[in-house]
């Protein structure tokens, strides 16, 4: 391919291989979330494809104005405000993210945990009535960690909706999604760089149907253990790959796990976690691989890679 897009992640760089110079490929640009996100996309029809993707930006602003704790009456907001024994009704969406947040709770035993330690267990979540209702006051949730990648999810699948299966879709470079590939190419190349020298290749990888995550520390304090109030040390950087299987039913329109969601939460988990429990994840679940960047003099020495 004759293109590349050098992306950041945090401190964690990468770069996106993209048939930038094909006339099939056309990228498309929007802010939100206090981040960029874009969609690659390899159709014939420019003018087709811009609208996708603008289809996919507008349920970006939608999910934003329902999952940012800055937004005055969003969900989460209100979720914020609940006093104990409260409840309050949420949209699917919001159920859903949080839903998703609490698996990765349980998964990771804590390390990653929305509400950063206030208590994300006192929230009861009642998909049948899309409530949300919190056992005790206090509780604080930041989806932050998570609601990226959610979006990236929504956007990718908006994309199929309008037939556009080959795409690429990211959400501020630290949330990717890989569809299928252009037509001329077996994959999506992907490519991560040593944060101190992004001119020095780490690894390289090469995806369909994958979502990938990466977490960097930018500066003391940046990613804090939510179990002890931490900072992270002795680790520079996570990137986290997750294979984006096929609908778990025969029905085409089926929705897909949220692989970008999930890969978010594993990379922020995978910055606090001991390498032996990453690795004990990594092998114990399908398509799910990590690498971990260790402090040390020589970035290559220090890079570990775990899963298949």
């Amino acid at each position: 391919m004759p293109g590349v897009l050098q992306t950041r992640a945090g401190l964690a760089d990468y770069q996106i291989g993209s048939a930038t110079g094909h006339e099939r490929i056309h990228r498309f640009s929007h802010e939100a979330m206090a981040t960029v996100f874009e969609v690659h996309a390899d159709h014939p029809d420019a003018r087709y494809a811009a609208q996708a993707a603008h289809a996919t930006f507008d349920l970006v602003d939608r999910l934003e104005r329902e999952l940012s704790r800055f937004q005055p009456n969003s969900d989460i907001t209100r979720i914020n405000h609940l006093g104990a024994g409260e409840g309050t009704r949420v949209t699917a969406a919001t159920l859903e993210c949080l839903v998703i947040a609490r698996h990765m709770y349980d998964l990771t035993g804590g390390a990653f945990d929305v509400s950063i330690g206030t208590g994300l267990v006192s929230l009861e979540l009642d998909p049948h009535e899309s409530t949300v209702r919190a056992s005790a006051a206090g509780v604080r949730v930041d989806l932050g960690g998570i609601g990226k990648g959610y979006a990236v999810d929504g956007m990718a699948a908006l994309l199929e909706e309008w037939g556009l299966e080959r795409a690429l879709v990211h959400g501020g470079f630290s949330s990717v999604l890989a569809l299928e590939p252009p037509a001329d190419a077996d994959a999506w190349p992907l490519t991560f760089s040593d944060p101190a020298d992004p001119r020095r290749v780490l690894a390289s990888l090469a995806v369909r149907q994958t979502a990938l995550a990466a977490s960097g520390v930018r500066k003391d304090g940046h990613i804090v253990d939510p179990r002890t109030g931490e900072p992270v040390r002795g680790r520079r950087a996570a990137w986290t790959t997750v294979r984006r299987p096929a609908p778990e039913t025969s029905d085409a329109d089926a929705a897909r796990p949220a692989a970008a969601a999930i890969a978010d939460a594993l990379t922020t988990a995978f910055m606090l976690l001991p390498a032996a429990d990453i690795d004990a994840l990594c092998r114990g679940t399908v398509g799910l691989e990590a690498w971990i960047l260790e402090d040390g003099p020589d970035p290559r020495g220090a890079l570990r890679h775990m899963g298949s």
